[in-house]
C-alpha cells in the first residue's frame, strides 16, 4: 500500500478505532425477559460522554456514558407475551429482538440446584414435554473473581427440549409451575456451582462487616475462599430487575454440627447482602431445606428453619420425603420445584394458599404428656402411610428415647411410659429422618427440637 492510500485508510479508520461501541449488558440480549410491574434498569458500556438512547414498549430514555458505563431506567410495564424489539442507539445501534415482559427469577446454589434435567430418572419424558416459548432460560458461566465483575458472557434461549436438557431441573420445574399459575412469561437465570459453601456466595464487604463472620472473610478477598463466586456470578447480575430468588444450598455447610450452626448467621447475612446489593429490601427469597442424607446433620435444617422464621419475605420448601440416605443428589426434583413455586404464590404473589407443612409453634406438658401446637396446619394434620413416627422425648436427664405420638385435632400429643415428666420433644432429629407428619395439603412438617426453638413463632 503506497503512502497516499495509507493516509486515506488511516483517515477513514482511525475515528472508528477510537470510538467505543455501545454495548448492552449480556442480560439484554435476544430472547430476554424483563421484569413487569417495577422500574427496569437497562445498562451497558460506551465511550465517555456518549449519549445512549434506549427505545422499548413506547418508551424512550437517554443517558450519557461516564467511566465507560451508561444506565437508563424504564418505567414499570405490564406483562406482555408478544415479542418486542429493544433499540439501543449511540455511535452505533443495537437491536435486541424477541423481548418479553413478565417475571424473572434468579436460581442459585450448589449441586442440587445445578442438577440437570438429563439426570432425572424420567428425563426423556420430562425433556420431551419441556417446550414453552414463553419460558426463557439463561445460564451464568461458572467461575470466580477476587473483585466484582460487571458483565457475563451468556445469552437467553427459549425453553425447548434441546435448551432445557442441560438446565437445572429444580429451576425448570419451578419456572414451569410459575408460568402455569401466573400466566405470564417467565425468565430463569441459573447461577450455580456444585460443591460450594454459602460464604462463596456473599460479598466480602458483607462478611467483613459482620463480627461473627469476619474470620471467614479474612483480611482481604483472595482467590477461591469467601466471595469468589459472588463476584463473578451474582454481582454482574445486579441491578437487573427480578421477582425473587430460589436457593438450594447448604450441603457444603452441613458436615458437622458446629459448621451447620454457623449457618444460622451466615444464611441470613447472605439474604440481606443480596437484597442490599440489588436495592430490593423485600426481595422474596425462597429456599430448599436440605434433604435427608447420611452426612447431613439435623442442625443444618434447624439453621434453615430459624432463618425462615426470623427473616421476612422468605419461605422454606421441606423435602424430608425426597431424600436418599446414600445419594446426596436425590432424583425427585419435580416436587422440589413445585413446592418452591407454591411458596412463590404466597410470598411473592400474595395468594392465600397454604405453602408449608406443619411448623412447631409451642409445647405444653400435662399429665406426663407433651402437647405440641403448630402453624401451617392447613386443612389439618395427617400421618402419611401409617402411624405417626419420628418423635423422641426426654425428661430432665436429657436422654431422648422413641416416643408414641398421636394427632389430636391441630395438635400432636407425645408421650412415653419411660418419661413421666417430659421436658423436651424432637421430631426428625437425625441425618436421615424417618418421618411422616404432613398437613392435608400434602406438605411435610419440618424437623425440629423443642429444646432449642421452644415457643418460636413465625415472623
Amino acid at each position: 500500500m503506497n503512502k497516499a492510500y495509507l493516509s486515506i485508510f488511516l483517515y477513514l479508520v482511525t475515528p472508528a478505532l477510537l470510538r467505543a461501541e455501545v454495548k448492552p449488558h449480556a442480560l439484554f440480549s435476544n430472547g430476554a425477559v424483563l421484569q413487569r410491574g417495577c422500574v427496569v434498569p437497562v445498562w451497558g458500556s460506551a465511550a465517555d460522554g456518549e449519549k445512549v438512547t434506549v427505545k422499548f414498549a413506547e418508551q424512550e430514555v437517554s443517558a450519557v456514558a461516564s467511566n465507560g458505563q451508561w444506565m437508563v431506567r424504564l418505567r414499570p410495564m405490564r406483562a406482555n407475551a408478544v415479542p418486542q424489539v429493544m433499540t439501543i442507539a449511540g455511535a452505533n445501534t443495537v437491536e435486541i429482538k424477541n423481548v418479553l415482559v413478565g417475571d424473572v427469577w434468579v436460581c442459585s446454589g450448589q449441586s442440587n440446584m445445578q442438577f440437570e434435567m438429563h439426570w432425572l430418572t424420567d428425563s426423556a419424558k420430562q425433556i420431551a414435554l419441556a417446550n414453552d416459548p414463553l419460558l426463557r432460560l439463561l445460564g451464568v458461566p461458572q467461575g470466580g473473581a477476587t473483585q466484582p465483575k460487571r458483565d457475563i458472557t451468556a445469552s437467553w434461549s427459549e425453553c425447548t427440549s434441546q435448551s432445557v436438557e442441560w438446565f437445572s431441573a429444580v429451576a425448570y420445574f419451578f419456572g414451569r409451575d410459575v408460568r402455569l399459575s401466573q400466566k405470564v412469561p417467565v425468565g430463569l437465570i441459573n447461577s450455580r456451582v456444585g460443591g460450594t459453601a454459602a460464604e462463596s456466595w456473599l460479598s466480602w464487604r458483607a462478611l467483613a462487616a459482620n463480627p461473627k463472620l469476619q474470620q471467614i472473610a479474612g483480611k482481604e478477598p483472595v482467590e477461591g475462599g469467601a466471595s469468589f463466586l459472588y463476584n463473578a456470578m451474582i454481582a454482574p447480575l445486579q441491578p437487573f430487575a427480578i421477582s425473587g430468588v430460589i436457593w438450594y444450598q447448604g450441603e457444603s455447610n452441613a458436615y458437622d454440627a458446629s459448621r451447620a450452626t454457623v449457618y444460622r448467621e451466615l444464611f441470613p447475612t447472605l439474604i440481606k447482602c443480596w437484597r442490599d446489593d440489588w436495592g430490593l429490601p423485600e426481595l422474596p427469597f425462597l429456599f430448599v431445606q436440605i434433604a435427608p442424607h447420611n452426612d447431613m446433620v439435623p442442625e443444618i435444617r434447624e439453621s434453615q428453619l430459624l432463618t425462615w422464621q426470623q427473616t421476612a419475605k422468605t419461605a422454606m420448601a421441606v423435602i424430608t420425603d425426597c431424600g436418599h440416605a446414600t445419594d446426596i443428589h436425590p432424583k425427585p426434583k419435580e416436587p422440589v420445584g413445585a413446592r418452591l413455586a407454591l411458596a412463590a404464590r404466597a410470598v411473592a404473589y400474595g395468594e392465600r394458599v397454604e405453602y408449608s407443612g406443619p411448623v412447631f409453634a409451642g409445647m405444653k406438658v400435662r399429665g406426663g404428656k407433651a402437647t405440641l401446637s403448630f402453624t401451617h396446619v392447613g386443612g389439618g394434620l395427617v400421618a402419611k402411610d401409617g402411624a405417626l413416627k419420628g418423635f423422641t422425648i426426654a425428661g430432665s436427664d436429657n436422654k431422648f428415647i422413641p416416643a408414641e405420638a398421636v394427632i389430636s385435632g391441630s395438635t400432636v400429643i407425645v408421650s412415653s411410659k419411660e418419661v413421666t415428666q417430659p421436658v423436651a420433644v424432637r421430631y426428625g432429629w437425625a441425618n436421615v429422618p424417618d418421618v411422616n407428619l404432613f398437613n392435608k395439603d400434602g406438605l411435610p412438617a419440618t424437623p425440629f427440637r423443642t429444646d432449642c426453638v421452644k415457643g418460636v413463632t413465625e415472623k
